[in-house]
């Protein structure tokens, strides 16, 4: 089958929706499938998302876009984003009366919305609301909306959404996170407490950086806070982005990995951290709940500091691995993929 994946997250962005497609992809060519994936730098003009310079929108793509679905003639069609290439894609099949599949990856009401309030804090519902209503009106159309959790779809369905939802899940690459020998951080002193992902308002960092902690944090990742909060928590080990073995080095190397997100949808660290064999804190929230269902997989809690001293507890390293392998692996995720995808041409 002929797949076409129009995403404005991709290549060279890093982060979760484009290394989900990236592994959802190797998958589905094992397979046989026809992969192509059109992204912001298939275009000539873009500009830098406002707080995320490192990545592009592109402007005006529409005419360049239906050029390249005609030559393309995808047998199914799988828009991955709400941004501008989701938007004109979205408006290319509706034109021409091709049903498509879209994914909610990112929870952007809750996103700019607190974006918008540590401007103007009075602007947060508005905003909120506003964010709702568009990403809503974005996947009406859509035949399949993948959401990852049950959780985010509930959520989805209280806001009214009426788009027939299918699971999507996540997977992990076995081959580079799993337990092994711990071979940093031998200079600082215990417990390691450790946080993956970007440096952002939206991930809650702040509520790691200021539990009551005994040993010493670590932070991995970059972002638009990156700088600032260097300078507030001189204490905190800021360690930059990782990836592949050195971003697994880092895992394995650490006591418990800390999660304070509430805003996120899945949060593939967490599956990738467990699959190192370390137990995962985090708030009960959507994300969390669902991956953090037994014990011997972590500790949520409302209060950060205290899920982490609960989870620091918890010694099962090989069953946590052994569990991760079992439920979230990316042949799985890229079957679901394919269920849910529809031929472009199906009549309504």
């Amino acid at each position: 089958m002929k797949i076409l994946i129009v995403t404005d997250a991709w290549h060279p962005q890093i982060n979760g929706v484009v290394r989900t497609y990236e592994h959802l992809i190797a998958e589905l060519e094992k397979s046989g499938h026809t992969i192509r994936v059109i992204g912001p730098a298939d275009f000539p003009y873009t500009v830098p998302l406002p707080g995320y310079r490192e990545i592009r929108l592109a402007v005006a793509p529409y005419r360049r876009l239906a050029a390249m679905i005609d030559a393309f003639a995808p047998g199914t069609i799988h828009i991955a984003t709400e941004g501008p290439l989701g938007w004109a894609a979205r408006r290319y099949c509706l034109n021409n009366n091709l049903a498509f599949t879209t994914c909610y990856h990112s929870h952007f009401p809750d996103y700019l919305a607190q974006r918008a309030a540590s401007f103007l804090p009075p602007s947060y519902n508005a905003v909120h609301t506003a964010t709702k209503n568009y990403v809503r009106n974005f996947h009406a159309p859509s035949r399949a909306l993948m959401v990852a959790t049950q959780s985010l779809e509930d959520e989805l369905k209280n806001w009214d959404f009426q788009t027939p939802m299918v699971r999507l899940t996540r997977g992990v690459d076995l081959s580079l996170f799993s337990p092994g020998e711990k071979t940093l951080f031998h200079d600082l002193p215990g417990p390691i407490a450790l946080y993956v992902g970007r440096i952002a308002i939206e991930k809650n960092i702040e509520d790691f950086l200021v539990m009551e902690w005994s040993g010493s944090k670590v932070v991995v990742g970059k972002g638009p806070l990156r700088a600032a909060l260097e300078k507030k928590y001189p204490h905190v080990h800021f360690v930059g982005p990782k990836q592949n073995t050195d971003l697994a080095a880092h895992y394995r190397s650490a006591d418990v990995f800390v999660f304070p997100s509430r805003t996120d949808t899945f949060g593939m660290v967490q599956i990738e951290a467990l699959a190192c064999g370390l137990p995962v804190a985090a708030y009960n929230v959507r994300g969390p709940k669902d991956i953090i269902t037994e014990g011997f997989l972590g500790a949520l809690d409302s209060d950060i500091s205290r899920a982490t001293q609960k989870a620091l507890k918890s010694s099962e390293k090989a069953q946590r691995s052994a569990y991760i392998r079992q439920y979230y692996n990316w042949e799985t995720a890229a079957g679901q993929f394919l269920k849910a995808m529809i031929p472009t041409k199906q009549s309504k």
